[in-house]
């Protein structure tokens, strides 16, 4: 029998018994925005699963009969949101569930505002622009993958929090190159994620951990699939540092810096 696992209100499910509680604020909201990590043409375990994705939505659907529920995301790659939904099946999904209430929405073409960092001393931005949506909404989860990554000859994990980077725009946050967000990188990732944080990442009412697949990569690239370990688990729950550390300790990963960098700042907002 396929189990089930609490730990600190974070829920591990074996993939194929997943089943989504949305977070209190999901419950007769007006307006849902789901972040799922989907910024490249390239299927799990670099983006998320489309079953995984098909899950969270009925979900948020049976707990909001009525809402918008709003799939934002920004690419980080030269192909077009539209053109990546359709290469990874997000399109057909959205045929099957003939759901008007549920659109795709581009983050690099909303209106912007900048959010202030709540942290009293800024790693480096001291407010970061971002859509104006993520602040009018009801409810706010973001749905990341488990990936390991090489950065300056440091492993750098991604899950629920490092995943809200697709909702800065490149126009803001590009460097060198156009499609991606290379001023979110300086000067250093687990350090500006204090800052994303900070801003941003304290609205967000819920993370899920689609770690299927675990995904790991010697370069620092995460679109380029190196390795896949099957690991068939998700993680979800109502606080994203809490799920992601879960992930990270479940699939013996090690455990990111600026986890606990995050948990002793968000203690002074």
């Amino acid at each position: 029998m396929a189990t089930v696992h609490t730990f600190d209100t974070v829920h591990t499910f074996d993939t194929d018994a997943f089943t989504y509680q949305p977070p209190g604020s999901a419950v007769d909201a007006q307006r849902i925005l789901l972040k799922p990590n989907l910024g490249y043409p390239v299927g799990p375990p670099v983006t998320i699963s489309m079953g995984v994705l098909k899950t969270v939505l009925l979900s948020l659907r049976q707990a909001s009969p009525r809402a918008e529920i709003l799939i934002v995301e920004g690419v980080c790659s030269a192909v077009s949101l539209a053109d990546i939904a359709e290469l990874n099946g997000l399109n057909a999904l959205l045929r099957e569930l003939d759901d008007a209430g549920i659109q795709l929405l581009d983050a690099d073409t909303l209106p912007l505002k900048e959010y202030p960092n709540r942290a009293p001393n800024p790693v480096r931005f001291k407010a970061m622009w971002a859509p104006e949506l993520v602040q009018t909404v009801d409810c706010r989860i973001s749905l990341g993958t488990l990936k390991q990554t090489t950065l300056k000859d440091q492993p750098l994990i991604s899950a629920s929090l490092k995943n809200l980077y697709g909702l800065f725009p490149r126009s803001k946050y590009r460097a060198r190159g156009p499609n991606s967000r290379g001023q979110l990188h300086v000067p250093s990732v687990p350090q500006v994620l204090q800052d994303v944080y900070g801003c941003l990442g304290y609205l967000f009412d819920g993370g899920i951990v689609d770690a299927d697949q675990r995904y790991y990569s010697h370069n620092w690239k995460p679109d380029r699939k190196r390795g896949a370990i099957a690991f068939g688990q998700i993680f979800s729950g109502d606080d994203l540092l809490a799920v992601d550390r879960e992930a990270c300790r479940r699939a013996e990963l090690p455990m990111p810096s600026y986890l606990g960098a995050i948990e002793t700042l968000r203690d002074s907002f």
